[in-house]
């Protein structure tokens, strides 16, 4: 829960955070048969998890607590853009739809191979998109699925297809395309982190979305 929450508002989670010291214990703690798994209705879990944000003029502050608690506190500078520099007219005025935040993966994260949980993420965002679960032929998402596939075999990370060869045209790709909301962003976070061995997220699909959705909630 508090690596959803995490990426939810930082687009990823980072050594030393609770997140990540979290799900070390908790690593440890089941593999000593100390505990098993709880439903979220036991425990500091059923009060909730959250990272909140404040924003001041030169810096974010983001809280994290469990149960009402703090576990961590850190301040974040605010980026040019993030305050209207550089994004243009657009950027500032217009919401990013799910399609641009995809093109964005190609921009940040390009070069990285496409893997399941990549095509995961995607195939969650097109879903979000169309509405629906059914993964339209020659779509972003099948595209990505079929990367996927096709990286597993090969042994080279040069040789693989990488995500901007499947995220460039995201948009065109999409048969609709809308913007990007909180529930999109939480959504593409929970598909690539359980299709990932790790069950984290790294810069990528879900960042992009999520920082989409951070944007447009800001401009509300």
């Amino acid at each position: 829960m508090m690596q959803s929450a995490e990426n939810l508002v930082m687009g990823h989670t980072s050594k030393g955070r609770p997140a990540t010291v979290m799900m070390s214990a908790a690593t440890r703690n089941e593999q000593a048969s100390f505990v098993g798994h709880q439903g979220v209705e036991e425990g500091p879990a059923g009060q909730g998890v959250s990272v909140t944000e404040t924003n001041f003029p030169d810096r974010r502050v983001l809280t994290e607590s469990i149960a009402g608690q703090v576990v961590g506190e850190y301040e974040m500078p605010v980026s040019a853009e993030a305050n209207g520099g550089g994004g243009g007219e657009r950027g500032r005025n217009s919401a990013m739809t799910i399609g641009q935040a995809l093109e964005a993966t190609a921009r940040t994260a390009g070069n990285e191979p496409v893997d399941r949980s990549d095509a995961a993420a995607i195939q969650a965002a097109e879903a979000r998109a169309t509405r629906t679960n059914m993964v339209a032929s020659g779509g972003v998402a099948a595209a990505a699925q079929a990367a996927a596939d096709a990286n597993a075999r090969i042994t080279r990370d040069e040789d693989k297809i990488k995500l901007a060869d499947v995220l460039s045209n995201a948009t065109a790709k999409l048969p609709v395309d809308r913007e990007v909301t909180r529930a999109d962003a939480e959504r593409v976070t929970v598909a690539e982190m359980r299709n990932d061995p790790e069950m984290a997220t790294r810069p990528g699909v879900a960042a992009s979305v999520v920082e989409a959705a951070r944007r447009n909630q800001k401009r509300k």
